[in-house]
């Protein structure tokens, strides 16, 4: 196992925690695609600087200009992702936000892995997948009851 890997994983994903309820209030202060293009910008430049300072160089954006534009989907899928937890943090909450969130990402992951797709080596479905995928999903549902 990586090491670094879990704890950025772990760390975004309290992260992502607090980005439902923080951009939740953003979006009902200055509405749901106003906070999305907002926070858009703020990501851009963050990345635009952690590129310049990590590889001294541009030169990635170039390199992903040059990739298949089915990879540039990413972009896309994130601004979804963005404008799904303002537009739901305040109205359904932060927990079942993040609950649904969580649940579709396990889905969708399990599929992927299990079918192989955007060229992920195949990986099994057992029975504790399934059983987790339902846990998961009761705990979803559960997360939304108020």
């Amino acid at each position: 196992m990586n090491g670094f890997a879990i704890v950025l994983s772990l760390t975004a994903g309290l992260a992502g925690g607090m980005q439902v309820a923080v951009m939740a209030r953003l979006g009902e202060r200055i509405g749901s695609l106003e906070a999305l293009a907002f926070a858009a910008v703020v990501t851009a430049m963050i990345a635009a600087a952690v590129l310049l300072v990590a590889r001294q160089s541009w030169s990635g954006y170039a390199a992903a200009a040059r990739e298949p534009v089915w990879l540039w989907s990413g972009g896309a899928l994130g601004a979804l992702i963005i404008l799904a937890i303002t537009y739901g943090g305040s109205r359904l909450g932060t927990t079942g936000t993040v609950a649904l969130l969580i649940a579709g990402n396990l889905a969708a992951a399990v599929a992927i892995d299990r079918l192989g797709w955007f060229g992920i080596e195949r990986v099994g479905l057992h029975w504790y997948r399934v059983l987790g995928l339902v846990l998961l999903g009761a705990g979803a549902a559960l997360a939304l009851r108020k």
